[in-house]
């Protein structure tokens, strides 16, 4: 009987040994998993949600200004098209969301599940030896357990056994507890996340239902604008004359810049070779009518690139290293005309090109620089606005369509430093800026070149 308890005793330990062992890992594990990879994904999505949500408050605000009018406009279409583009945004995030979630209760339920039946293993395990400790209750059995045993080393070992014992029955007892806390919170939480999920299910259907009258709204819009195909048209031309002025007086600024800065290069040229030859050596600046002049200079091609000085050589690389990373020329607004060649949003059969991009943003919004540089020029467009032209080395940042300039020919400028106003269109309740980027006689394409927005 002695060697049946001593059996019996040693067999519970190492069951509950086991038992902790298994629960402790498998809590860890699915917990630091599960949760933490959860939880930053929707903190992530929540994130972008957030911004779409701001971004959509902004253009409603930009839309409500232009239906002051009450007449249709481009730019009514153009705030249009950006509030359906965030809006459908939003609704796939909204379901990337609601995916997250149903995860997140499928996890909860598993957990659940898997938790109760531990209880129940525990729970088993527990009455087991509560049933041994009463079988066994006796003090006077346990001693005899004890001084039956062959020699001390067995007896110190049944002695510890029973301390052991003991202690792993309180441990039981805690970790049955634990496990219905934990399940309570899992209930908990479970709750939580299913109005969650229908809070979630019914922002779905009212963006939905939004995003539907939106785009009855800008078919409606543009139904609208059909009819003033030859009021369409003359505006077309108009921006498309101002469009023309600005890249003309570009190309004659860069190339202006290109000869200034090849006579600067000859002159110290020249002056280092001067320095080279003998002290005797006659120099003749300007040769006679009769003089041979050096064929291979003569036929040379004229500059097509900025000659650079060290300094503006820093700067340009450091242009061309943040790319992808410049601020936007102003502090809100979304790109309502991106780079390149377009089918016109109205008028069928009829293309319109950029240069850049245009801006749209709200009334008193202010032009800043994207980067530090140097004021080339400040040009005035035909319809009595300004374009404001930067070098940063062998690159050119303009802003157009602006109303006062705050800046001046030959300052120098700091990125994000404020650079004039921009104007306000009253016809069409429409603030825009124009914005290129240059480098040399190259037009580039400004989206790739700011930060994400």
């Amino acid at each position: 009987m002695l060697a049946s308890q001593d059996k019996t005793l040693k067999k519970l330990v190492r069951n509950l040994h086991l038992l902790l062992f298994v629960f402790v890992l498998w809590g860890q594990m699915l917990l630091c998993t599960v949760n933490a990879y959860s939880q930053d994904k929707k903190a992530k999505l929540q994130q972008t949600k957030k911004q779409i949500e701001k971004e959509i408050e902004y253009t409603t605000k930009l839309l409500a200004d232009t239906k002051k009018n009450k007449q249709a406009s481009l730019n009514q279409i153009n705030i249009l098209k950006n509030q359906i583009k965030k809006r459908e945004e939003l609704i796939v995030n909204i379901n990337s969301e609601l995916d997250e979630l149903e995860g997140e209760i499928n996890t909860h339920q598993q957990e659940i599940e898997h938790l109760g039946v531990q209880l129940k293993d525990l729970k088993a395990e527990y009455a087991r030896m509560i049933y041994y400790a009463y079988t066994n209750r006796n003090s006077y059995d346990r001693m005899l357990f004890v001084f039956a045993s062959k020699d001390f080393n067995q007896a110190y070992k049944r002695l510890k056994y029973f301390k052991q014992y003991s202690s792993y029955l309180k441990k039981q007892a805690d970790l049955i507890q634990n496990t219905q806390q934990k399940i309570n919170q899992n209930i908990s939480s479970l709750e939580v996340e299913k109005q969650d999920k229908v809070s979630l299910v019914t922002k779905q259907v009212n963006e939905k239902t939004k995003l539907t009258k939106e785009q009855e709204e800008h078919k409606t819009t543009i139904s609208k604008l059909k009819q003033k195909e030859k009021e369409l048209l003359e505006t077309l031309r108009e921006k498309e004359a101002v469009s023309r002025k600005l890249q003309k007086s570009i190309e004659n600024m860069i190339a202006e810049e290109i000869r200034k800065a090849a006579e600067k290069a000859a002159a110290i040229a020249a002056a280092k070779a001067i320095k080279k030859l003998p002290k005797k050596t006659t120099v003749v600046v300007n040769p006679p009518p009769n003089a041979t002049v050096n064929k291979k200079a003569e036929s040379a091609p004229p500059p097509t690139k900025i000659e650079l000085s060290p300094a503006e050589l820093v700067l340009d690389n450091s242009f061309t290293n943040n790319k992808g990373k410049l601020p936007w020329p102003t502090e809100k607004g979304f790109i309502s005309s991106t780079f390149g060649e377009h089918p016109h949003p109205v008028l069928k059969g009829i293309k319109t090109k950029n240069n850049g991009i245009d801006i749209l943003t709200e009334k008193g919004a202010i032009a800043r620089a994207v980067f530090n540089g140097v004021v080339t020029g400040i040009i005035s467009l035909p319809n009595s606005q300004k374009a404001i032209i930067i070098r940063h080395g062998s690159y050119l940042s303009v802003y157009s369509n602006i109303e006062s300039a705050y800046v001046k020919s030959g300052d120098n400028i700091k990125t994000k430093q404020s650079l004039g106003s921009i104007h306000f269109e009253a016809d069409d309740s429409k603030t825009e800026l124009h914005f290129e980027i240059w480098n040399n006689k190259i037009i580039l394409n400004p989206s790739s070149w700011l930060l994400p927005h």
